[in-house]
């Protein structure tokens, strides 16, 4: 993303799939983007700020608009360093696993049987067309939600809409209080959504341990007749 343009300049679209494009095409010319755009730049004048600036959109570059099939909805990138790269929950190949994506793999391990994981890089499901999307999409390091209310989700609230309105029978899994606020944007008689508490250690023995998401999403996938997530990582 280039946060150099100014508010007058000529809307600057991302290099992200031309689904997505056609349909965030007018959050990019909006001025609360022109907005956000400007904040990052003083952010970043001032502070480290994550994901690195070619990875903030990367769960739009991974997953085509019309390849989605899962949607998991994240609160905002992690803030420690090196941690961050664009989707939800993961981390790049060799940084340590944090502890929300321990259990989310628990529980693909007790849900869909076990496995050795490889590490927490989550990209595999993203090539599979699951969006691993943030509500807020940067942030400043050591700083959880440092960036909330600043325009990302107003942005990531058109994507779902996006998805609601032209897609159909996609599978929301909607962890916690923060993305269940999310399903308000979600037709559930076009979509699945499945609903459990956040995979963090403060809330994952309440019933997000358990909750079979994984399989169940899997046996959706199977009933439409489409190929299921390979949910090991």
């Amino acid at each position: 993303m280039n946060g150099s343009a100014l508010p007058t300049d000529p809307p600057q679209v991302p290099d992200i799939d031309p689904g997505w494009t056609e349909r965030l095409r007018p959050e990019f010319s909006a001025p609360y983007f022109a907005a956000l755009k400007h904040f990052l730049v003083r952010e970043r004048a001032n502070h480290t700020v994550y994901p690195r600036g070619r990875d903030i959109l990367r769960a739009f570059q991974l997953t085509p608009f019309e390849a989605v099939r899962v949607v998991i909805l994240g609160q905002d990138p992690y803030h420690g360093a090196g941690q961050a790269h664009g989707l939800s929950f993961s981390v790049p190949e060799g940084m340590a696993t944090p502890p929300s994506l321990q259990n989310i793999i628990k529980e693909i391990q007790r849900d869909i049987g076990p496995f050795t994981p490889k590490g927490g890089d989550l990209s595999s499901w993203a090539e599979q067309g699951v969006l691993l999307l943030n509500a807020t999409l940067t942030v400043r390091a050591g700083e959880a939600a440092s960036h909330h209310g600043q325009g990302w989700e107003r942005f990531t609230d058109a994507a779902i809409t996006a998805l609601s309105r032209d897609r159909s029978g996609l599978i929301f899994l909607l962890w916690g209080r923060h993305a269940q606020a999310k399903a308000a944007l979600i037709d559930a008689e076009r979509h699945y959504v499945l609903k459990a508490p956040h995979p963090s250690p403060l809330s994952a023995h309440r019933g997000f341990l358990g909750c079979g998401h994984f399989s169940a999403a899997n046996e959706i996938l199977l009933a439409q007749g489409g190929t299921p997530i390979i949910w090991s990582t």
